[in-house]
């Protein structure tokens, strides 16, 4: 009998030894780390709707994704961004197109001073620009979305109500705005928002053209004095959020699905966010006791025209690169309406 219940334990232990190695050999399902590069700063709001995506890409896929965030340009700079991501520095990465200029010269259509009214329109034109014409210089990641900002506008240490005030004045700029500059008779200096308030403060630039949410975000309210509401030469500077294309492809078909989703959906995040940051920017400014100059509407017609030139040059650039110049701008000038409607 004492045989029978040892040899009945024995057979009961090995049962459930195979058993636990069978489980323990399938384990937990493993977790995908993810890291995240985004020039903002850490506390301006574009940064901030950067995390909440990456938290509700956590929280959808049950904690499956886990993404850690560098801020502030700490794992590659602004304008190593893009190249960092296709490399495997990081996984995703948010910066400027503007900050390569040459190497999307596509996407450059959407930062062309179409007068775009607000961040909502230029963040929903950029994206259905990308959708349609699916440009090729973007083939070598994931684009997960794209987000633009309001009217760049320009601000300086000292007024410029005229054309003829600007005339000669270094001003920060970047890209296509950096043209925008040289056409309204200023002289472009190429630079990063992270550098702009130290060369502003110190006098290596005398203005800079940006969104009005930079005289908060950056806190370049500080050091300038003037905001010239140019409305009629708005341009803006398309961000791009994007991942490694091997990243991407290693994923579950499920976890896609999710960034796909929440994607998406912080399109709208990021417009409105533009939208509240411009208010912020405006209301900082006035609060400092910094002028903003309002163009009369003569006044405004003369800068409109003096860089509408710029439009016809980027449809030549492109057709002599075998691009289509004429439909991405004619498509963008749609798409700029519809959205602001």
């Amino acid at each position: 009998m004492k045989k029978q219940i040892l040899i009945a334990v024995l057979l009961s232990a090995c049962f459930c030894f195979v058993l636990s190695c069978g489980t323990s050999s399938k384990g937990p399902e493993e977790t995908i780390k993810l890291t995240y590069s985004i020039f903002f700063p850490p506390t301006h709001g574009q940064c901030k709707a950067a995390v909440d995506w990456t938290k509700e890409v956590e929280k959808r896929t049950g904690g499956r994704v886990v993404i850690d965030v560098y801020p502030g340009g700490t794992l590659t700079a602004a304008k190593d961004c893009y190249d960092g991501v296709t490399k495997g520095i990081s996984d995703i990465g948010m910066s400027c197109f503007a900050y390569t200029r040459g190497r999307f010269p596509l996407m450059e259509a959407v930062d062309l001073p179409f007068g775009y009214p607000s961040g909502k329109t230029a963040t929903t034109a950029a994206n259905a620009f990308y959708k349609q014409m699916k440009p090729k210089e973007l083939d070598d990641v994931k684009v997960l979305y794209l987000h633009a900002h309001g009217p760049g506008l320009l601000h300086t240490r000292k007024p410029v109500r005229t054309l003829e005030d600007l005339k000669g004045l270094k001003i920060r700029s970047t890209g296509l705005s950096a043209k925008v500059v040289e056409a309204l008779g200023g002289s472009a200096v190429a630079m990063p928002q992270g550098s702009t308030y130290e060369a502003l403060q110190k006098g290596v630039v005398e203005g800079t053209f940006g969104p009005i949410e930079t005289l908060k975000g950056w806190k370049q309210a500080e050091v300038v004095k003037y905001t010239t509401d140019c409305f009629g030469v708005g341009y803006t500077t398309t961000m791009f959020v994007v991942m490694n294309k091997d990243k991407w492809n290693a994923l579950p078909e499920d976890i896609k699905t999710i960034i796909d989703e929440v994607s998406n959906e912080w399109i709208g995040v990021h417009a409105a966010t533009w939208d509240k940051l411009d208010i912020e920017g405006r209301e900082f400014t006035k609060s400092l006791n910094n002028e903003i100059i309002e163009l009369p509407e003569a006044e405004s017609k003369r800068w409109a025209a003096a860089v509408a030139p710029l439009i016809n040059d980027f449809k030549k650039k492109m057709q002599d690169k075998g691009l289509p110049g004429d439909k991405a701008v004619s498509l963008l000038q749609k798409l700029v309406q519809s959205a602001a409607l």
